[in-house]
C-alpha cells in the first residue's frame, strides 16, 4: 500500500469480525514493532501476545468496553523502564517515546495487512501487571486489540490543519 494512502486510511477500530488473524500475518505485525527505531537502541519494549480463550477473557477484564471483546488478538505493549535511555541533561527516560514508535509501526504494518487496531492507553495498569505477572520494574503501557474489522465504513479523520501544527521559522 502507498504510505500516505495508508496513513490517510488506518483508523481505530472498535469493532472485529470473529475471523482468525493467520499466524503470517501476526508474525508481519510483531516484527515491524520490534524493527522500530528506539533512543540509543536500547529497545526497552516488550510484547505480550494473547490469543487463548482463557487469558483473553481476563485482559477483557482489564478494560470494559464491550467492543474490546470482539478482538481475536489482543497485544500488550510493555516498556521496561531499568534498561530505557535517559536524557543525560535532566534524566528524561524514553520509554514512553520507545513504546509510541513500535506501536505505531504494528499499527501501520497491521493496516497494510488488512488489519484493525485500536491504541487503548485508558485501562486498568493493576489488573493487566497482574494478569501478565509482570515484574515492578515492566509497566504496561497500551493494550492494542488486532484483527480483522467487521464494519467496512472508515470514520472521517477529524484532524487539526497544518497550519494549526506546523511552525515555520
Amino acid at each position: 500500500m502507498d504510505f500516505k494512502h495508508l496513513v490517510n486510511t488506518r483508523y481505530s477500530v472498535r469493532s472485529y469480525s470473529s475471523q482468525p488473524v493467520e499466524e503470517e500475518k501476526l508474525m508481519l505485525v510483531l516484527e515491524a514493532a520490534c524493527k522500530a527505531p528506539s533512543a540509543v537502541n536500547y529497545q526497552p519494549v516488550k510484547f505480550y501476545v494473547i490469543k487463548s480463550p482463557g487469558k483473553l477473557q481476563e485482559i477483557f477484564g482489564c478494560y470494559h468496553r464491550t467492543w474490546f471483546s470482539t478482538a481475536p488478538v489482543v497485544i500488550v505493549v510493555t516498556g521496561l523502564h531499568s534498561i530505557a535511555w535517559k536524557r543525560g541533561s535532566d534524566g528524561k527516560d524514553h520509554t514512553d517515546i520507545d513504546a509510541a514508535i513500535a506501536i505505531d509501526h504494528l499499527t501501520l504494518q497491521a493496516a497494510d495487512l488488512g488489519l484493525g487496531t485500536c491504541w487503548i492507553c485508558n485501562f486498568d495498569v493493576e489488573k493487566t501487571s497482574k494478569t501478565l505477572g509482570l515484574s515492578s520494574g515492566e509497566e504496561p503501557i497500551a493494550l492494542i486489540p488486532l484483527g480483522y474489522p467487521s464494519d467496512e465504513n472508515i470514520p472521517v479523520k477529524k484532524r487539526k490543519r497544518l497550519n494549526e501544527m506546523v511552525e515555520w521559522l
